[in-house]
């Protein structure tokens, strides 16, 4: 699991993406990304996600947790919870993922 609060942008992006990269490096069937306590995700954040799932192919199921709006609302926006499941909580997405 990767877990990141505050704010995800051009400053802390790459520390978002090398955490996400230390994760994969387990090879985990499922990843979950814990933004639950993320106060702004500019669209570097997005992007990061969408090249994560994007690197992982089949191989990884990406659950993001975000039960705020900051985290939530770009996703949606932007259509990535189309390309990666989202979940209020973690138990929730630990949960689909056991399916």
């Amino acid at each position: 699991m990767v877990s990141i609060g505050g704010e995800i942008d051009l400053s802390t992006a790459p520390a978002f993406e090398e955490a996400i990269t230390e994760a994969l490096e387990r090879q985990p069937a499922v990843l979950a990304i814990e933004l639950s306590e993320v106060t702004f995700m500019a669209s570097v954040g997005l992007r990061v996600l969408a090249a994560t799932n994007e690197k992982v192919g089949d191989s990884t199921r990406i659950a993001v947790v975000a039960n705020n709006p900051a985290a939530s609302r770009p996703i949606q926006l932007t259509g990535l919870d189309n390309v990666v499941q989202l979940y209020p909580t973690l138990d929730a997405a630990l949960r689909a993922t056991d399916e």
